[in-house]
């Protein structure tokens, strides 16, 4: 595993304080006990309940309060991990403090080494410049396809390979206790990890990620088809989409990084985002990124927790809808969040897409939306004619009409600086319109809405024509600019 290296490496080089955050502390517990055997140093474990134990295995009750603990650690000469489980609680009190840096000072030269584990980060001011945070990764595929392959043999069962890796897949994201009690709820519904079975993966990680305040999980069912105009948006997507793969690694193309959708509310962003996913057949996670900023206090530790879910599901969508609501006010407590959401922007290893949307960008900070945090940044402006064709054909047919049967280029024509979502509502209320009179969906009724709503960008008008000042030199456009190619037509058709 790589974490155990990274605390391995640390522990030789003398590192002080690690910090280790995870919900797991029994897998994380084998993993050390292995490592202070590999090392040859002893490992002492200190619970707030049972006190100390060292390499003996007896535990002391009297050494259950921290601070004595942290007394008795610093008399201890030989080589050990001293792995604290339960003192984040206590990092606030001046006693503590000051004891656990005089011992950070004595265990580097004692071959020694303070592990702090907890799920939740809590570093004060003092011990900024002595604490290494490490993220202890949920299992990966590996783990998790050795639990299932022991599963398997112990209660003779048969898996094809395809539903094994499927099974495999499904229970990334979800801690070991977690995989453990949902493969046991299938065999105690009788199940053989059959394909029915595959359901009940679904139903635990949905409840996983319920648990969390920031992230949902989402249905990636919605595809291409559902969106109406953006082709050139459609066509960079496209030409990714296999840029997940091992054939993209061998012939030297990178992981892609994530997309910057920006642009006039209501013109399909959102809707694009869950398109991604449903084209890649990726997982769709949706961060809720100002739930993240208001949690007073604790932005970096949220989001910390957000990205080693998104990454343990990964290769994955990862949808931060109305990006500004959190980066707006980064100054306001989430400076440290943000650092370290572009740190993980530019470095990430694990294939998480990100796609982000926002409708406000022009005060959003320059370092977020250069190259190299997302590898290009479109601008979605209403729809064209030609879009507003295709938006009022996909709309119809969502509601059981056939297209054809209406005059749609006098709709389209009537409803020019309509958004997508306001030619949605078109729809929907020339329907309420005519099953009020007890009769069918006319052309009319499509005109004579579209006539009566005033859309956004009519009273939205200055702000609309700065965003596109704005997004000009910044962004490419998401949609072919079809006045050029009409042109050119209609000089063809006179030539």
């Amino acid at each position: 595993m790589q974490t155990i290296a990274q605390i391995k490496a640390y522990i030789q080089a003398r590192y002080p304080i690690l910090y280790l955050l995870t919900h797991e502390e029994q897998r994380i517990r084998r993993a050390l006990e292995k490592l202070s055997e590999q090392e040859g140093r002893g490992l002492y474990e200190w619970r707030c309940t049972t006190g100390l134990t060292g390499p003996e295995g007896t535990a002391d009750e009297r050494s259950a309060d921290a601070a004595s603990t942290l007394k008795r650690l610093s008399n201890i000469t030989r080589p050990g991990l001293f792995v604290l489980y339960d003192l984040h609680p206590f990092l606030n009190e001046p006693t503590i403090l000051r004891r656990l840096k005089d011992l950070a000072q004595l265990v580097g030269p004692r071959g020694q080494s303070i592990l702090i584990v907890g799920p939740q980060l809590v570093v004060p001011v003092e011990l900024e410049k002595m604490i290494t945070v490490l993220d202890f990764p949920l299992p990966g595929r590996e783990e998790v396809s050795r639990l299932l392959s022991v599963l398997c043999k112990s209660q003779k069962i048969r898996i094809s390979p395809a539903r094994f890796e499927r099974f495999v897949k499904g229970a990334l994201g979800l801690t070991e206790d977690e995989i453990k009690r949902l493969y046991a709820r299938i065999l105690l519904g009788g199940g053989r990890f059959s394909e029915d079975d595959l359901s009940l993966q679904i139903q635990e990680k949905r409840q996983a990620i319920r648990r969390s305040r920031f992230l949902e999980f989402w249905d990636a069912s919605t595809g291409m088809a559902s969106v109406g105009g953006m082709d050139n948006l459609k066509d960079w997507l496209r030409q990714r989409a296999l840029a997940f793969s091992q054939d993209a690694r061998q012939f030297g193309l990178p992981e892609p990084r994530g997309l910057f959708l920006l642009g006039v509310q209501g013109c399909g962003k959102s809707l694009m985002a869950k398109a991604v996913a449903g084209m890649w057949k990726m997982p769709l996670l949706r961060l809720d990124v100002a739930a993240v900023f208001s949690s007073s206090g604790r932005e970096e530790e949220s989001l910390r927790e957000t990205v080693r879910i998104a990454e343990s599901l990964a290769p994955a969508v990862l949808w931060i809808d109305e990006l500004e609501k959190g980066f707006l006010n980064k100054e306001g407590g989430g400076g440290e969040a943000f650092g370290y959401f572009l740190t993980w922007m530019q470095e990430k290893k694990k294939p998480v897409f990100v796609v982000a949307t926002a409708n406000e960008v022009r005060m959003l900070p320059p370092e977020l939306l250069r190259k190299g945090r997302f590898d290009e940044i479109f601008f979605v402006d209403l729809p064209n004619i030609h879009e507003r064709l295709q938006i009022l054909d996909i709309q119809l047919r969502r509601h059981g009409r056939n297209p054809a049967t209406y005059d749609l280029t006098e709709v389209a024509e009537e409803t020019e600086r309509f958004s997508g979502a306001e030619l949605e509502q078109v729809v929907i209320s020339a329907l309420f319109s005519a099953f009020a009179q007890s009769r069918e969906l006319r052309s009319e009724d499509l005109i004579d809405t579209g006539r009566e709503m005033i859309p956004l960008a009519v009273t939205m008008d200055d702000h609309l024509k700065d965003l596109r000042e704005w997004a000009r030199p910044r962004a490419r456009p998401a949609s072919t600019d079809r006045r050029r190619i009409d042109f050119f037509s209609e000089w063809e058709e006179v030539g």
